[in-house]
């Protein structure tokens, strides 16, 4: 299939996502190369209202845990990632991922992301348990676990069918699978950095799609700026709107940019706001069966971030209490709730924060007996974030 760039005038497209008038892919490509970036935010703009309250941007209060660092594969770009028997490879006890999530309920969270490297010794049953003895100690977080790359390593060492997989870890507490994995979806550019062997495209479209049939919600993610054409950033878009006209099972869509720093792939340059702004606007008119949009101000900065406000994204994401990934590629931002609700009211809108699948809106008042609880869990590094307690009448 062709993905070169349609001979439309950018203004015809433009007034069609407005519309609600679907466009193509071949649109889509157009808008990235010829789309002046102003008149691509005010119409994402239009089109993100016609999803969610204009008045409101929400943002949510997780923490990404990565419970182990040890990985088969070797991307290119990745920081993070440690090869089997590495010294400085790590597993996590489930003690200490509790006393994160403990952490986190002191800090108003919600919920967690438990993502890993694909760690060769792992059985189905240690995913099993680990998920069992988070439920048993913390069953108000969500846990937000294990994404395609892992699905499909356990499918292969247990022999067993993605939808068996997951239906196992949703037995044992799994709620939702996070996007993680998917980079670029096209096997030209995931061949290229490596990323084809730990899941091919279609291996993660069908994955998510067996996610999606066993009840689960998921997210899609993007990253983008290792070199790829912008064919294959819209093959990747078209193949996210597929999926989701299929089954709907998409939450939201989250991009952000390659961070090349200590990566394998140091030479290749660096993508900017402005491309950043014009792919997040691009992918909100072409999206147009995805609700959500998140800024990625942890890879963008925190005032990059809060601009996406205004070119298609509804959703600041997490304050991001810890993230150790793009960190490991040189990348490190994080803030406190409250400078987050400050971001999002200087932008403009009323700061909600949300539950990790969308489905209802948090207040302080609700999160504040679990904060309380787990208080002492605080830790010297993360005291900064804490916001006061509302005062009990």
């Amino acid at each position: 299939m062709s993905y070169a760039p349609s001979d439309r005038q950018v203004d015809a497209i433009l007034a069609d996502a407005v519309a609600g008038t679907r466009i193509s892919a071949a649109d889509a490509h157009r808008l990235l190369l010829d789309g002046d970036l102003l008149e691509l935010g005010l119409a994402a703009q239009e089109v993100r209202n016609r999803f969610n309250d204009p008045a409101i941007a929400t943002y949510n209060v997780d923490r990404n845990i990565n419970y182990t660092n040890v990985c088969v594969y070797k991307c290119r770009f990745c920081a993070f990632y440690r090869e089997p028997g590495d010294p400085e490879g790590y597993l996590l006890p489930f003690e200490e991922i509790g006393r994160k999530i403990e952490e986190t309920l002191a800090l108003n969270g919600t919920g967690v992301l438990l993502q890993g490297g694909v760690h060769p010794e792992l059985p189905i049953t240690y995913y099993e348990e680990l998920l069992g003895y988070l439920k048993s100690n913390y069953p108000e977080i969500h846990l937000h676990a294990f994404s395609p790359p892992e699905v499909k390593f356990i499918a292969r060492k247990e022999r067993m069918s993605f939808y068996d997989v997951i239906a196992r870890l949703k037995a044992a507490g799994l709620q939702s699978i996070p996007g993680g994995g998917a980079e670029i979806l096209e096997d030209e550019v995931r061949r290229e950095v490596l990323a084809y062997p730990k899941c091919s495209a279609d291996e993660w479209i069908d994955i998510m799609r067996q996610a999606h049939a066993n009840g689960l919600r998921t997210s899609a993610t993007m990253m983008y700026g290792m070199g790829e054409g912008l064919e294959a950033r819209v093959e990747h878009m078209e193949r996210i709107r597929d999926l989701q006209d299929e089954t709907g099972g998409f939450t939201a869509f989250i991009s952000w940019t390659f961070q090349h720093e200590h990566t394998d792939m140091q030479d290749v340059p660096e993508t900017f706001a402005h491309e950043y702004l014009t792919t997040l606007a691009v992918s909100r008119l072409f999206l147009d069966n995805v609700a959500h949009l998140q800024t990625s101000w942890v890879t963008q900065g925190k005032k990059i971030g809060q601009l996406g406000l205004q070119f298609g994204a509804d959703d600041m994401g997490s304050i991001m209490i810890e993230e150790n990934v793009v960190s490991a590629a040189g990348t490190a931002h994080r803030m406190s709730q409250d400078e987050m609700e400050h971001l999002i009211r200087s932008a403009g809108f009323t700061p909600r924060q949300r539950t990790n699948l969308y489905e209802r809106l948090v207040t302080r008042e609700e999160t504040a007996p679990l904060a309380r609880k787990y208080r002492a869990a605080l830790t010297p590094a993360n005291r900064d974030l804490a916001s006061p307690l509302p005062v009990i009448q």
